[in-house]
């Protein structure tokens, strides 16, 4: 069995009055964090135990918090330490600057129907939320764990982590092979076993990206401090537009090839190194793309669905003949978005070719399998 977790993220309507309910008890654990952090940050120590004991009754009397807030902080700040240090990161100072608030499934809140059950400093409290598009992860399937409460743009979200065994897919369960291959002008190309090849357009995606990028150089010259809040929000709004990119495009391939899948990619994790050539001005779409998100995504995604991904070398992928097997750089025409084989004369566009060269990877791996297998 595979376990896979998914992090719905639903919105709440709290009524005004509960608004300010939330501010406060969020303010007052945001206080807390930073509180802990501090003696975290003094004394070197990520023992639990201890802390406990040296701030628990000060975190109760000074911020208001109830028992298991206070032991929620204290996790929430351990834990943060505990990633940075892992992520190799500097043992610095953290500074709780958002308003959020960790939430224990069926101690601090609960999901009844459409409604909420939260914990805050006034008690419970009961408010409606919306599943609208993710009604199939609260089907009672999925395993809930500690969610976080989320304050921006003046709205409250709770971010649920939702937890499922899938049976997994073996190699020779799949029955449908589609070789996929990411670019520039167009953000994938597909080409499955029935021969048909589809384009996934990214010219639009390419032109907003540059808007960004020199939108992003303008405030960088300016160099005042309101122009590097706007470039912090820039990157995060570009981000958030990405992922949903992204998210869309893996599921539209997941919901047209169905089950028993193999999807194949490229092995892109060094991306970086393979587009230093590229001209400089496509160099920030080539560099920066999402490609490993991209991979992720559609892992998920396909496994959730009985089907599975691999990633495979990229070597020759654009350069090899899909009919003869010739390779050559001076196949593809780079410019032109052209590949014609220089042995037999077969010609298409490059980045077609590029999915029909993976999606015959595709079937080498499945033939490796079930040789390995028999023997």
């Amino acid at each position: 069995m595979l376990e896979i977790t998914i992090t719905s993220k639903i919105q709440i309507y709290p009524t005004n009055e509960q608004v300010d309910i939330l501010n406060n008890t969020m303010l007052q654990v945001r206080k807390a964090l930073n509180y802990i952090s501090e003696y975290i940050f003094t004394s070197n120590l990520l023992n639990q135990s201890k802390i406990n004991k040296d701030t628990y009754y000060y975190l109760r009397e000074t911020y208001g918090l109830k028992s298991q807030m206070a032991q929620s902080v204290m996790k929430t700040a351990i834990d943060k330490y505990k990633t940075n240090k892992s992520n190799g990161h500097d043992f610095n100072l953290v500074n709780f600057k958002n308003l959020e608030y960790d939430l224990v499934w069926n101690r601090d809140y609960s999901l009844t129907k459409d409604i909420l059950s939260i914990n805050s400093l006034n008690g419970r409290l009961k408010i409606p939320f919306e599943t609208k598009g993710m009604e199939k992860y609260f089907n009672g399937s999925y395993k809930l764990g500690t969610a976080k409460l989320v304050y921006k743009f003046n709205k409250y979200f709770l971010h649920i982590p939702m937890t499922k065994q899938y049976q997994q897919t073996t190699p020779f369960e799949v029955d449908k092979i589609v070789g996929i291959d990411l670019g520039i002008n167009f953000l994938a190309t597909t080409y499955d076993s029935e021969n048909e090849t589809f384009f996934y357009n990214g010219r639009h995606i390419k032109s907003k990206r540059g808007n960004y990028k020199l939108l992003r150089k303008q405030l960088q010259e300016c160099g005042t401090k309101s122009a590097k809040r706007k470039i912090k929000s820039i990157g995060s709004r570009e981000n958030r537009w990405m992922n949903d990119i992204n998210h869309s495009i893996t599921k539209a391939l997941v919901d047209k090839y169905g089950e028993n899948t193999l999807f194949v990619l490229e092995d892109l994790t060094n991306v970086r190194n393979s587009t230093e050539k590229v001209n400089i001005n496509n160099r920030y779409v080539s560099v920066s793309w999402a490609f490993y998100q991209f991979r992720q995504l559609l892992e998920y995604k396909a496994k959730m669905n009985k089907s599975m991904v691999i990633a495979v070398n990229p070597k020759y992928t654009s350069q090899q003949c899909p009919k003869c097997g010739h390779i050559e750089k001076a196949n593809r025409d780079k410019k032109k978005h052209i590949f014609k084989c220089k042995n037999c004369s077969y010609q298409s566009n490059d980045d077609r070719i590029g999915a029909m060269n993976l999606w015959r990877k595709g079937i080498e791996y499945i033939e490796t399998n079930s040789k390995e297998t028999v023997e």
